[in-house]
């Protein structure tokens, strides 16, 4: 195998829940909770059905080894589909914005339908496989220096993910390797999607943890796959990327945890959003009314505009407006926050958000990094001239400002709350709570995936 397969293989087989730090094993357990949330939510999205029936994994199929988020069983590779797509459907999602990576919705979304499939992965295990996957996943996009050029989520996430499931798995080295070069083999991930604001972007995280679980089993099964399948001359750095450097990254291996510097959804839109979001709540606190405003000018680097700067249109679906700050921003403005129930098409024929929407812009300040988020400056002009400006270093929900517990929680029970209400919403909420948080003497991480089916018996 090649010196960059050989790194990564040796830092997942030589990594223990025990031998993380603090900080990490923290952050484990927080996004699994926020993950396993966003999916449980995601179950009852629009087209979350079809996606089911085209994997499969509907109410209850017979012989089916692991659990969907939400309830339905399936094979593993079918589940594993069915969760990526959940997890990611809403873009509620966590990311990590240096490498604009969401590491969670494939790795989390293949490593539970192995969870069930092998039902002897105890808490313990399953952090670790979610921290070295994320270190992979999201090493790929930090080492990225020119800007995206294909989704990156699941192109570089179903790397991390196909790691994470042969961790689960116990496999020796050159079988991690033979898994990686069929990660490789089924790596794909189109920006155009993003682009035409098509579903076609959760799908992909779903393909990507679907080939990540048969990728893994293709290598359990003695198949032998290419050997430099991340920095070979058609490995992933060649083929996806234009410009990158993996020697920081190779370096910080198990001293860097990139678990630590992944940043939570506050609000279930694209992440380049919700800076300006926040600035739109700010701004709201100086009493302007919305037919006094002239206009509304977000000026933020890049990456910002171009994935958010699409203008809003009549007809639009949730996939578009969640991807478009005219529309975010102007929801924000007028009722204080945007949460699930603003993507429906009685939100799209507001006739108020489009008439205030169509005054909001997003302009490019020309910063030079492709992966910069902050800084972000919202100027208000009101009709009568005078201007006012709110700026922002930080995004919220980042490492830098971070969810409260409390708000962690609350956030987890909406999203539960979106699938099962009362007194079953509520137990199953409390339990998964619990069992997260004593991931690390759980002995049998199905009782995650029981609890996120709707099990409680």
């Amino acid at each position: 195998m090649s010196r960059v397969t050989e790194a990564f293989v040796e830092h997942a087989r030589s990594t223990r829940w025990e031998s993380l730090p603090e900080a990490a094993r923290a952050a484990v357990k927080i996004f699994l909770l926020d993950t396993i949330g966003v999916g449980i939510a995601g179950s009852v999205a629009p087209l979350a059905q079809p996606i089911r029936m085209v994997a499969g994994a509907g109410s209850l199929v017979t012989g089916g080894v692991a659990r969907c988020l939400g309830g339905g069983m399936g094979r593993p590779q079918d589940v594993a589909f069915v969760n990526g797509f959940q997890i990611h459907c809403q873009e509620f999602d966590c990311v990590h914005e240096p490498a604009v990576v969401h590491p969670m919705a494939t790795i989390l979304a293949a490593l539970l339908a192995e969870c069930d499939a092998q039902g002897c992965v105890s808490g313990p295990e399953l952090g670790a496989a979610i921290s070295v996957a994320v270190d992979l996943a999201t090493g790929l996009g930090v080492a990225a220096k020119s800007p995206i050029r294909f989704f990156r989520p699941a192109t570089a996430g179903i790397f991390g993910a196909t790691l994470g499931v042969a961790k689960l798995k116990g496999m020796e080295a050159d079988e991690m390797a033979n898994a990686l070069g069929y990660a490789l083999a089924f790596a794909s991930g189109t920006m155009q999607a993003h682009a035409e604001g098509k579903p076609a972007l959760p799908v992909q995280i779903a393909n990507a943890a679907s080939g990540a679980v048969r990728a893994a089993e293709l290598a359990q099964h003695g198949v032998e796959g290419p050997q430099a399948s991340l920095d070979g001359p058609f490995g992933y750095l060649t083929l996806f990327e234009e410009v990158s450097d993996l020697e920081p990254v190779l370096a910080g291996l198990g001293r860097v945890h990139r678990i630590t510097e992944v940043s939570h959804k506050p609000f279930p839109t694209g992440r380049a959003a919700q800076g300006g979001i926040v600035l739109m709540q700010r701004m709201r606190r100086h009493g302007v009314a919305a037919d006094e405003i002239e206009s509304l000018q977000l000026l933020a680097p890049p990456l910002i505009r171009r994935l958010v700067g699409r203008p809003l249109k009549p007809g639009m679906d949730a996939n578009y407006a969640r991807l478009c700050f005219q529309y975010s921003g102007a929801v924000a403005y007028l009722r204080g926050a945007v949460g699930l129930s603003d993507f429906t098409p009685d939100r799209f024929a507001d006739a108020d958000i489009f008439a205030l929407g169509r005054r909001i812009q997003v302009l490019d300040d020309g910063d030079p990094d492709p992966a910069a988020f902050t800084p972000q400056t919202l100027h208000l002009r009101r009709k009568n001239g005078a201007d006012i400006v709110e700026t922002i270093d930080t995004l919220f929900g980042s490492p830098a400002d971070p969810l409260s517990p409390d708000e962690n929680q609350a956030k987890f029970r909406n999203c539960v709350a979106q699938r099962w209400t009362g007194a079953r919403g509520e137990l199953i909420f409390e339990r998964l709570v619990s069992a997260v948080s004593a991931l690390e003497t759980l002995e049998d991480a199905r009782t995650l995936t029981r609890l996120a089916s709707g099990e409680t018996e």
